[in-house]
């Protein structure tokens, strides 16, 4: 689902600035989120508001890095660096949630910054004929990436007192607040098509993925949870060639594999 996500947010980018799809899918997924709750007659305020909040802060920041990322990199090559989270989780979840670290995650960690080198080609390594990718599209997708491991590891601490529908609510309701004063100044109205790849698009394949990935956090270790997301950039590379003619590059092909192999790793090492 996060992969059909991104092919919308590609699509839905080409017209609208990217923080104001942030605001319209913020605003589309808390009202999904508002109807969940009140269907299962689960309380939105939670016990833990502050850790629920630095939730909805954590994720708006990655939701943010990540469609900036989608409007200047490829389809995917930018799911495959923000799916490089799985590295951060683990060390994330060692640091706060005491979760054992070894020397296979550590081999795991360093075969996926290898990868990541090999997907951005950057010209200071690869010498100014290479075709890297864009530097600030770069540095958004791992920024997401480093914040979605922040999430994920929030997720698994609140999965202790919090239902996953009321961590999931705080997720659109601080995105929501966020993207206001970034989206508002240089908003575009949407035409009908975009108001469809939004709403019915993004909107909706994001609420679904949110929900899931909640959910399975909630029962798998943080890094093993993660890892089993990389089936999206599979999908992202299908849909890149499908609709926008993305043919990933060689050397991005053998980084993806390094960053697979490497959170796979890190997955096997924590089961």
């Amino acid at each position: 689902m996060f992969s059909l996500m991104g092919l919308f947010v590609k699509v839905a980018g080409r017209h609208l600035p990217s923080q104001e799809i942030v605001l319209i899918r913020s605003v589309v997924t808390l009202f999904y989120s508002y109807l969940l709750l009140r269907w299962t007659r689960v309380s939105w305020r939670g016990q833990r508001t502050g850790l629920l909040l630095l939730r909805g802060v954590v994720g708006f920041l990655s939701l943010s890095c990540l469609y900036f990322a989608l409007t200047r990199l490829p389809l995917a090559d930018t799911l495959v660096l923000q799916h490089t989270s799985p590295v951060f989780t683990t060390l994330l979840a060692a640091l706060l949630l005491q979760e054992p670290i070894g020397r296979r995650e550590l081999t795991g960690i360093l075969l996926s910054l290898g990868g990541v080198v090999l997907v951005a080609r950057p010209g200071f390594l690869f010498g100014s004929h290479a075709a890297g990718l864009d530097p600030l599209g770069v540095g958004a997708a791992l920024g997401a990436a480093i914040f979605s491991a922040g999430a994920y590891v929030l997720v698994r601490e609140l999965r202790r007192t919090e239902h996953p529908l009321t961590i999931v609510f705080y997720f659109p309701l601080v995105s929501t607040l966020g993207s206001l004063p970034f989206a508002l100044p240089s908003a575009v109205w949407p035409s009908p098509l975009d108001w469809l790849v939004v709403v019915g698009g993004v909107g909706l394949s994001a609420q679904i993925a949110q929900v899931w990935m909640t959910r399975g956090l909630a029962e798998e270790q943080a890094g093993r949870a993660v890892a089993m997301n990389y089936l999206q950039v599979v999908f992202g590379v299908l849909w890149g060639l499908l609709f926008f003619r993305e043919m990933p590059a060689p050397l991005s092909l053998l980084g993806m594999g390094l960053i697979f192999l490497g959170t796979w790793l890190v997955a096997r090492a924590r089961t």
